[in-house]
């Protein structure tokens, strides 16, 4: 009698209920190891459940709309020695003869390869290879790996994610929601139904809050990335021609190079390059001036901060340390803060928020900065050269006026 074995959901980090978007398998299927069986869709990616056995599909599980998560059982299988044929098949059954129609040749389109001009070494070779590993660039190589091709994703970052998943979206919600519950409890107190005998925030606790927060995502990013066989290769890409690529390695916080420098060639290539915070040419080069990225290090909780832009990066870091007791100014060169968002719904928040700031400045720009002993003293100027408040000296200066496209050069 043969035996079943239940392919299940592997880790696939800090997600507990995921929906099930697309069921690739049918009863009768005969499937490969690595085979996609479901696809799954996070908050930031799509996601695609392998096989870890090979067999002939006796039942699946799950359907459409379903939400599971790591451990679910997703179909169960009767295993097989070689794809396609099944464990217990008799050993003296007659063979198909095989197949006497030639294969259609492959298309120009399919086999045409630009010429290369590189003629050096090179150190990886692969069929198609993705520059970024953020959520548009592991997707693609997970999927690209799925459809069976050899796939290697080039990112500067020690783990996966990009800047979305290591220093962007999610550290900057696991602050947010520390943020926010601080406020519930201080609102609780206010009613009397909790007391509090200390409001004092261990900002050493909250960076660790934030970095397991991030570490657990990539961590399942990268079990799936080995479960796919996706390799990855660290530092930054640039194109050598097309179908050679150099890539400086990196380490530390991803800016930094080795010296070292490996030579990828691929036959495919996908972009993903993401983004990056855009510069201030005024701005002093300090340690007190700060982009999104040095702001959630969170190194300390300084007295007097400046944001310098109103969009959502930029308010929501001013939200983050307005609750820690930093005394906040927002200075946005708009009519208006978020600009681009609904305005009915930006007076909503506007109605919740505003009042943890000190001042909010619109139509004003910045005009110059100076870094000294005391602070940094940045001036400004209101639309058309209107007089506006006085310059103010901060401890921290935060530029979120926007990003850029990375590879824009």
């Amino acid at each position: 009698m043969s035996q079943l074995i239940e392919l299940k959901v592997p880790d696939i980090g800090d997600f507990a209920e995921v929906p099930v978007i697309e069921v690739f398998i049918k009863p009768g299927d005969v499937i490969k190891v690595d085979d996609a069986l479901v696809t799954l869709e996070s908050d930031k990616a799509t996601m695609d459940v392998p096989a870890s056995a090979a067999g002939v599909v006796k039942e699946v599980l799950v359907k459409l709309g379903d939400k599971i998560g790591e451990g679910a059982v997703v179909a169960r299988i009767e295993a097989t020695d070689t794809a396609g044929v099944p464990a217990n098949s008799s050993a003296s059954a007659p063979s198909p003869a095989p197949a006497t129609t030639q294969a259609p040749a492959p298309s120009p389109a399919a086999t045409a390869t630009p010429a290369s001009s590189y003629t050096g070494t090179v150190d990886v070779d692969c069929d198609l290879l993705v520059l970024g590993g953020g959520p548009g660039g592991y997707s693609a190589a997970f999927r690209a790996a799925d459809l069976g091709l050899n796939t290697v994703i080039v990112e500067r970052y020690g783990t996966l994610g990009g800047v979305c998943l290591n220093v962007g979206c999610i550290p900057s919600k696991a602050l947010l929601h520390i943020a926010g519950v601080m406020e519930e409890v201080t609102h609780l107190h206010e009613l009397g139904i909790v007391e509090m005998t200390s409001a004092k925030v261990s900002v050493e606790k909250l960076r660790d809050h934030k970095t397991k927060v991030v570490t657990k995502l990539t961590s399942g990013l990268a079990g799936m990335a080995k479960g796919r066989k996706v390799a990855q290769v660290r530092g930054i890409g640039t194109f050598i021609d097309a179908h050679h690529m150099n890539v400086e390695v990196t380490s530390g916080d991803a800016q930094k190079t080795t010296g070292e420098k490996k030579v990828v060639r691929f036959k495919q290539a996908i972009i993903a390059a993401g983004s990056q915070a855009i510069k201030l040419p005024f701005m002093p080069v300090d340690p007190r001036v700060v982009d999104s990225t040095g702001a959630l290090e969170l190194k300390d909780v300084p007295k007097r901060m400046l944001v310098v832009g109103g969009g959502i990066i930029g308010l929501e870091m001013a939200t983050v340390y307005a609750t820690l007791g930093t005394q906040i100014d927002v200075v946005e060169l708009g009519p208006g803060l978020m600009p681009g968002a609904d305005r009915d719904l930006v007076k909503v928040w506007e109605k919740m928020n505003l009042s943890r700031f000190n001042r909010v400045m619109l139509n004003t720009k910045c005009i110059a900065a100076k870094a000294d002993n005391a602070g940094v003293t940045v001036q400004f100027e209101g639309a058309n050269g209107a007089e506006t408040p006085a310059a103010g000296s901060y401890d921290r200066v935060l530029v979120a006026v926007g990003r850029s496209p990375n590879g824009n050069k």
